[in-house]
Parts: C-alpha cells; sequence; structure tokens
C-alpha cells in the first residue's frame, strides 16, 4: 500500500518528528532524515509549528515553502538510496564531487527535480525521469 498523506498530515509529521528531535525523544528513520534535513536548513525550524499548517508560500512572491523544500529533500534522499531512477545515485556523487558540499548537491538535483515537475504539468504528461536524469548530467557537464 502507498502512503499518500494529506498536505495537513504531510506538514504534521514533519512538524512532530522536529519536535521529537528537540525534545532528545528516540527519532525513526525517515524522523531521523527529517532531522537531518533541518539541522541543514534553521531558517525553517521556527515554521514547524502547528500555526504555519494552512500557510501558503507563494511562488509569485518568491517565497520558499518549507514543507515542500522539504518533501523534495526526502524524495531525493530516497532516489539517491534505492538509485531510482536508476544512474540518479551516480549523477549525486558526482555533484558532490564538482560542487564539493552533498548539501549543495542536493539542492542541485532539486531544481533537476523542480524542472521535471513543471515541465510535466505544463505538457500535461506524466513526470518522465529520463528528464530529470538528462538535466542532471547537463549540471554536471557545467561543472567539469
Amino acid at each position: 500500500m502507498l502512503f499518500n498523506p494529506s498536505r495537513d498530515e504531510a506538514r504534521r509529521f514533519f512538524i512532530q518528528a522536529w519536535q521529537k528531535h528537540q525534545a532528545n525523544a528516540p527519532l525513526a528513520g525517515i524522523e531521523k532524515i527529517i532531522a537531518g534535513i533541518l539541522l541543514h536548513h534553521p531558517e525553517y525550524q521556527p515554521i514547524l509549528a502547528e500555526e504555519y499548517l494552512d500557510k501558503d508560500w507563494p511562488p509569485e512572491y518568491g517565497e520558499t515553502n518549507p514543507f515542500l523544500h522539504i518533501s523534495m529533500h526526502l524524495a531525493i534522499e530516497e532516489q539517491i538510496s534505492i538509485d531510482q531512477p536508476a544512474g540518479v545515485k551516480a549523477l549525486y556523487q558526482q555533484l558532490c564531487e564538482r560542487l564539493s558540499l552533498e548539501h549543495t548537491a542536493l539542492h542541485a538535483m532539486m531544481d533537476g527535480l523542480g524542472e521535471m515537475m513543471w515541465q510535466a504539468q505544463r505538457n500535461n504528461t506524466p513526470p518522465d525521469p529520463e528528464v530529470y536524469l538528462e538535466i542532471l548530467r547537463f549540471k554536471v557537464r557545467q561543472l567539469k
């Protein structure tokens, strides 16, 4: 069965994981990953509270949605861990070598993932992993 939480359920999960981390409570596997992501994003830590469950961050105002950002980090962490789409792990490693920081490489991948999703929405098609991989290959070539 697939896990398909609502927006509020996902946000609440992130909030609870961060609260558990702050309380030094034991964390499950994905909660540890969320806490690790948030340690790299101190600017998002104050937003992980119930009063932000309904807040929107419209891109036209130049705002980054912290919950979307965390979700994209999680998606990329999973992609790398299982090498799906095939080849993404090697591209991540190449980006890490060229950018020197893993977190910077993850953000480069996030740009590629966002571009693939935008193209799919614009073209009213399913996301194409080959588009994503080609964007990442292009980023690697640019950094040589």
